[in-house]
């Protein structure tokens, strides 16, 4: 045949920006009732002097969801889906979709091949700038995911997502919108250290090992263990996040008050609430 082989046509950046937020996009809903119990697992434990915080606990992730569904109905593992399917398509659109250029900016010039610190450096520039752009679907989404609705005659403090943008801009200032970008851009950071150095550990010593040669298991094998290893690493920092995202004005004085007051009053163990499913 004349011309190029699809496999030889290098996506545009507008093909990569729609392709990966809508495939995040179509992830978030299978995951997002995870997420949601992340999210209750996190903040558990810090406002327990709350009569709704004295009558719902929970224990594991699966725990967790089937309590939400028994005590606020079945829709509520997916309280926050449109904030969250917003985020996606912003934060998966320019952290996915700008990597590779990128990656190409740092690259230095007549290199073949992008080093390990040139892959972690385009990783963290791209979550950075998809933070600072999603942060305020983050922070609309946690706090519907936070929001536990007993019944009718339960207060709902947002009336919809708009409303909840709207209504944090009047009460807290466009701040209040980027609450917690800092926690977030770290955590990026983190993950993306993590997440890449370790895959590649992990591969290198499965196959110098002759336990896989380089087919599908063998990555498999080194992304799932690369994904245990940054929840582990970056679960402190992920459950500060939430909780300094989801706390009204004046709680907390900044993510590090927020940090101290955690461990003074719950322990060192209350950074891994949440933990059995990756932020």
């Amino acid at each position: 045949m004349v011309g190029l082989n699809p496999s030889e046509v290098s996506p545009t950046t507008a093909v990569k920006f729609l392709g990966a937020g809508t495939a995040a996009c179509f992830a978030d809903l299978l995951t997002f009732p995870l997420d949601t119990a992340k999210v209750r697992l996190q903040i558990q434990g810090e406002n327990q002097a709350t009569q709704v915080a004295r009558t719902v606990q929970y224990r594991g992730v699966l725990g967790t969801i089937l309590t939400m569904v028994r005590t606020e109905g079945p829709r509520s593992p997916y309280n926050g889906l449109v904030a969250g399917l917003q985020r996606q398509m912003s934060f998966a659109s320019i952290r996915i979709g700008l990597y590779d250029s990128v990656k190409q900016f740092y690259t230095p010039k007549g290199s073949d091949h992008a080093s390990i610190a040139t892959r972690i450096l385009a990783g963290c520039t791209t979550g950075a700038m998809a933070v600072a752009c999603a942060q305020p679907t983050d922070v609309v989404k946690v706090r519907f995911q936070a929001s536990i609705h007993l019944g009718p005659g339960s207060n709902r403090k947002y009336r919809g997502t708009m409303d909840a943008y709207r209504t944090i801009a009047r009460e807290e200032g466009l701040r209040g919108l980027w609450k917690g970008t800092w926690p977030n851009i770290t955590r990026n950071a983190i993950v993306n250290c993590a997440e890449m150095v370790t895959y590649d550990i992990i591969k290198e010593k499965l196959l110098d090992h002759h336990l896989f040669t380089d087919n599908f298991p063998c990555h498999f094998v080194s992304a799932f263990g690369a994904g245990f290893c940054a929840t582990v690493v970056a679960s402190p920092v992920d459950v500060v996040k939430t909780r300094y995202m989801n706390s009204p004005p004046g709680h907390y004085r900044s993510p590090l008050d927020c940090m101290l007051k955690m461990v003074a009053q719950e322990g060192s163990a209350a950074f891994y609430k949440g933990k059995e499913e990756k932020g």
